[in-house]
């Protein structure tokens, strides 16, 4: 997988102490998108393995990890090869961004697999005009996508 940065310790990227993995592409083009940096070339490749040494390391000083971008969904394998080992081998809660509409995700192939190993899904291009400027949204019209009972919406604000 190419990832574009590795974060162990964010307090900014969702409930609690988070690890949080950027990965590196994203072809969507998000007019205004806040880490323009993680679309073309760049970052390192790692193996699915590797990541995931970096966060089981983490051990107990962690409550989650966030996996944001860059489009992660355009890794989408090694992704789910991750998030597989993270939610068989640890308790640690899962939260995706992605800029994929809701609508756009389901009808991937392996959507339900996704579904099963992410607590928290975060959906939808980012439009400039509906910016927030707090939470985790980015944008109003992200969606908020609750598939464990983890986390309530207002843990996300």
């Amino acid at each position: 997988m190419r990832v574009h940065a590795f974060e162990p310790y964010s307090r900014a990227n969702g409930p609690g102490t988070r690890a949080v993995v950027w990965l590196q592409g994203c072809t969507l083009a998000c007019p205004g998108c806040f880490t323009p940096e993680t679309h073309a070339g760049g970052g390192l490749e790692v193996t699915v393995d590797e990541m995931f040494a970096h966060i089981a390391v983490l051990g107990g000083r962690i409550e989650g990890v966030t996996v944001s971008g860059g489009e992660p969904l355009q890794q989408f394998r090694p992704l789910l090869r991750l998030l597989t080992r993270i939610r068989e081998e640890t308790s640690l809660s899962v939260l995706v961004l992605t800029g994929f509409g809701w609508d756009e995700i389901v009808r991937m192939p392996g959507a339900a697999a996704l579904r099963e190993r992410v607590d928290v899904l975060l959906a939808g291009r980012y439009e400039r005009d509906l910016r927030l400027g707090r939470g985790l949204r980015g944008s109003s019209n992200k969606t908020v996508h609750l598939f464990t009972d983890r986390y309530t919406a207002s843990d996300l604000l």
